[in-house]
């Protein structure tokens, strides 16, 4: 069992938390959500007050917050992780968050004697509920290993793949890739129902081609229908795209599709979708066909 200190209980965070907890963990959870702190202790959790009611006694402290300045808040601010820990705690960033905050935030950690992942996820809410999230996970082989047990109760595929920063970096290529998917399905819904094609036989069919993937697997029934409930805020995904095209200009790469695919997101918050799953790049590919 590991004493874990889990601060941001949001859609992805309540679920994992709760899969820590029903694998033995000792699970104390701090959000500013009173409800999310409720379903933690319903869960078998303990519910914590604040940062440092959570980070007392941990010897991991997971943190899954929305964005990077909420990451420096929590993590480097005033009264935070590193002010509070004790050397040898082992920190877990879940977040995804710019590559180069990772990397600051595991070097002010070192100097603390604290230890630092970066493990990105995905998934989805889905991928959180039922633990098979994918992991990717950048940091120190031997806090990795260190980190295994408890990654393991809520991915399935968990992968350690470089130094500080490098989960950060894979995590912006899952998101790239993601959105692209999810216009190009967008499209090819929006071609099949206005060639007068049943969009479900079509899609149907190509899922079990090679244009097979997870979204067609997950999405195309929900998306054919025009169901937007968000797993993943396309508000996320704008932010997301941004650290992916950050990080090209960090490399001087060019990624033209990313740049496309980022435009169509940022289309689709800017016409009031943000709070709807990022499989509503329909509505914007529909809006630009002039099939609303």
């Amino acid at each position: 069992m590991t004493t874990i200190g889990f601060i941001g209980l949001g859609i992805m965070g309540s679920p994992m938390s709760g899969h820590l907890v029903a694998a033995g963990h000792a699970v104390t959870g701090f959000d500013l959500s009173a409800d999310s702190v409720a379903k933690l202790v319903a869960a078998g959790g303990t519910a914590a007050a604040s940062v440092a009611d959570a980070v007392a006694g941990a010897g991991v402290v997971i943190t899954m917050l929305p964005n990077h300045p909420q990451v420096e808040d929590v993590v480097l601010g005033e009264g935070g992780v590193l002010e509070l820990a004790a050397p040898g705690t082992l920190l877990i960033d879940m977040s995804t968050i710019r590559p180069e905050t990772s990397v600051a935030v595991a070097k002010a950690a070192a100097a603390k004697g604290i230890r630092v992942l970066d493990a990105p996820v995905s998934g989805g809410e889905a991928g959180a509920r039922q633990a098979s999230l994918s992991i990717m996970v950048g940091g120190e082989e031997a806090d990795f290993a260190a980190a295994r047990p408890v990654l393991d109760a809520v991915g399935k595929t968990v992968v350690h793949v470089g130094p500080h920063g490098a989960g950060q970096v894979v995590k912006a290529a899952n998101q790239l890739m993601v959105g692209g998917i999810y216009a190009l399905v967008a499209e090819a819904i929006v071609l099949l129902e206005a060639s007068g094609v049943d969009a479900k036989a079509g899609l149907d069919v190509l899922a079990g081609g090679l244009a097979a993937n997870r979204i067609l697997d997950l999405k195309r029934d929900s998306m054919i229908a025009r169901e937007f409930a968000p797993g993943f805020r396309i508000d996320l995904h704008h932010k997301d795209m941004g650290i992916a095209l950050a990080a090209a200009r960090q490399v001087d790469v060019a990624l033209p599709v990313t740049g496309l695919i980022a435009q169509l997101i940022a289309a689709g918050r800017a016409q009031g979708y943000g709070s709807l799953d990022h499989s509503a790049l329909l509505k914007v590919v529909e809006n630009l066909s002039g099939r609303a």
